[in-house]
């Protein structure tokens, strides 16, 4: 069991960054695949970012590459996500999320991971 805090959410406007933490606490964090996801209002979930246990390996929304970073500290139990030049578009909460699964075909996808946080908001303004 691990359980997920995220913050570091708020109003920005465009063009400018945020980056978003996501605490563990529980079970050992360095044996999760972390993940964030995203959704917007009326809006399905969707994938932005993962990385492996050791951080080694990283992947990204498409349409967000070059603006976002994902990055751990396995000995902060800290997930983070970084993202520069936020667009309106880019207005949702954003999800973060744990799964043991490393499979490359699955970890773009929400139902394989098993625990997840509240959600933090983030508004983009123009």
């Amino acid at each position: 069991q691990v359980h997920l805090v995220e913050s570091g959410g708020g109003l920005v406007q465009a063009g400018n960054s945020l980056r978003l933490s996501c605490v563990a606490s529980g079970d050992a964090f360095s044996t999760y695949t972390m993940g964030w996801f995203r959704q917007a209002p009326g809006k399905e979930r969707e994938f932005v970012a993962s990385i492996r246990r050791n951080g080694g390996y990283t992947y990204y929304l498409e349409s967000m590459k070059g603006r976002i970073t994902i990055s751990r500290d396995n000995a902060k139990k800290t997930a983070y996500l970084q993202m520069n030049n936020l667009q309106r578009e880019d207005t949702a909460v954003y999800y973060c999320a744990a799964t043991k699964t490393e499979i490359l075909s699955t970890i773009r996808s929400a139902t394989a991971y098993r625990f997840w946080g509240q959600g933090t908001q983030v508004t983009v303004s123009s």
